[in-house]
This record gives structure tokens, C-alpha cells and sequence, in this order.
């Protein structure tokens, strides 16, 4: 059920005009900022959902209304930013937009049925993917193998190497993109073949 933004019964009449006129104002312009700023509609609607809950909490005079509700709003994006959970290996070849009745490329690849076709598909894969990770600077490739292969938590990497989890995180990251580029070719391939 999603939660929506409402004003509390015990504030006065005057403070509920204001906070009301304010939501009015600022709604259009603050989403259209969020919107550039995110890259779907319901994470917009949240950060400005949550915008509003901070504006309603405020128990401080605010100055500068304008810059207030924007420096909010670039906040709660980069709080989002930094809370987003690591890319996996099911997002490589994620359902894109448009791409509604595709192939699901998660149950594809793990997919334990008797078919041929899949298998050498399957194959075919998993040889691009290794020679993919080859290319990779040796600390990409560990962490992308460790955390997503082999299901070791981040956590536990950073103890074992020494690392901070942030410097993992980077790299897994940039492991992601250059196997998405990478497998991108093939994922074309199948699709037009």
C-alpha cells in the first residue's frame, strides 16, 4: 500500500494554508528537478514525497523557501544514490524498457532444463562472460567473483582483502559496466539471430 502525504489535525488552521500553498507551489518545479536528477517516476515521487515529510517536520523558519526545498531535494537524491543496492549479475541483461515479453535472462541462464539449444546458448555465455572478466584489471574480476559467483557478502571481502566495502562496491561497479558493454554484443546477437 503506498503511503500518502498527509498533514497532521493538530496543527492550526493557518499552518495547514501555508504548508498546503507551499506543496502547491513548489510541487511542479521540484519534480521536474528530481525527475532529471533519477531515472524513474516512482523514485522521483518518493524523494518528493520525502521532501515534503522533511518540509512539514521543519520546526525552524526557513529564509530562503526556494533554496530550502532544493537543497533538500538534491540531498534526498544523493542520499538515494548512495542507498542503491550494488548492480548483480541479473542486471546485465535486465528487462529493458520496451522489452515487455522478452527473453528472461535470469531464468534463461540458470535455467536446469534439457534443451540443446539453451544449453549451448547457456554455453556460449558463459564463455563470453569469462573472457570478458579476463579482461578486467585483477581487483574488478576478484570482487565481481567473489560477491556475485560465488555469493560471498561484501562484508566479508573487506575483512579478507583489507579493503573498505565503498572501494568494493566501485569496483564491482565498474566490473558491471564493462560486462554489460561487453555482453551487450551477444545479447544483440541472440535477440536478432
Amino acid at each position: 500500500m503506498k503511503e500518502t502525504l498527509t498533514i497532521a489535525h493538530g496543527m492550526t488552521a493557518e499552518r495547514k494554508r501555508n504548508i498546503t500553498q507551499v506543496i502547491t507551489d513548489y510541487s511542479k518545479r521540484l519534480m521536474g528537478f528530481i525527475r532529471k536528477r533519477v531515472n524513474n517516476e516512482a523514485d522521483a515521487e518518493d524523494i518528493l514525497q520525502d521532501v515534503f515529510y522533511q518540509f512539514i517536520g521543519n520546526t525552524q523558519p526557513i529564509e530562503q523557501m526556494t533554496a530550502w526545498m532544493f537543497t533538500v531535494a538534491r540531498n534526498k537524491i544523493i542520499d538515494r544514490q548512495r542507498k542503491k543496492r550494488p548492480e548483480a549479475l541479473e542486471d546485465l541483461f535486465g528487462e529493458e524498457e520496451g522489452d515487455e515479453g522478452g527473453l528472461n535472462w535470469t531464468e534463461f541462464l540458470f535455467d536446469a532444463s534439457d534443451n540443446p539449444e539453451k544449453d549451448y546458448l547457456r554455453t556460449l555465455f558463459w564463455e563470453e562472460l569469462n573472457n570478458a572478466l579476463n579482461e578486467l584489471p585483477a581487483e574488478q574480476k576478484q570482487i565481481f567473483i567473489l560477491n556475485e559467483l560465488e555469493g560471498v557478502p561484501f562484508k566479508e571481502i573487506a575483512e579478507r582483502t583489507g579493503e573498505t566495502v565503498n572501494t568494493l562496491l566501485s569496483r564491482k561497479r565498474y566490473a558491471v559496466l564493462h560486462l554489460r558493454n561487453r555482453l551487450s554484443v551477444l545479447k544483440d546477437e541472440l535477440l536478432n539471430y
